[in-house]
C-alpha cells in the first residue's frame, strides 16, 4: 500500500471509539454542534448531550440533548 494508506480507519470503528467524548459536528448548512457523543447509527444519525449550537461561528443556542439526522452531517471530529 501507499504511505499512510494502511493507517486508514473504518468510520464506524472511529465513531464507536469516541462514544462519550466531546465532538464537533458540522452540518451541510454550515451550522456547527459541539457536545458529548452519545450514540451514532449506520445512517450517521447522531445523539449528543450538553450540546451547543454555533451559527456563523457564534454561540446561538444550548441544548441538553440533541439529535442530528445523518443526511445533514458534513463531518464529525473528535475534540481534544
Amino acid at each position: 500500500m501507499e504511505n499512510g494508506a494502511s493507517d486508514a480507519k473504518d468510520p464506524s470503528g472511529f465513531l464507536s471509539e469516541i462514544i462519550g467524548a466531546p465532538v464537533t459536528v458540522k452540518l451541510n448548512s454550515g451550522v456547527v454542534y459541539k457536545g458529548e457523543l452519545q450514540s451514532v447509527d449506520g445512517y450517521m444519525n447522531i445523539a449528543l448531550e450538553q450540546t451547543k449550537e454555533y451559527v456563523n461561528g457564534k454561540l446561538h443556542r444550548t441544548y441538553g440533548d440533541a439529535f442530528v439526522r445523518g443526511n445533514n452531517v458534513m463531518y464529525i471530529s473528535a475534540d481534544s
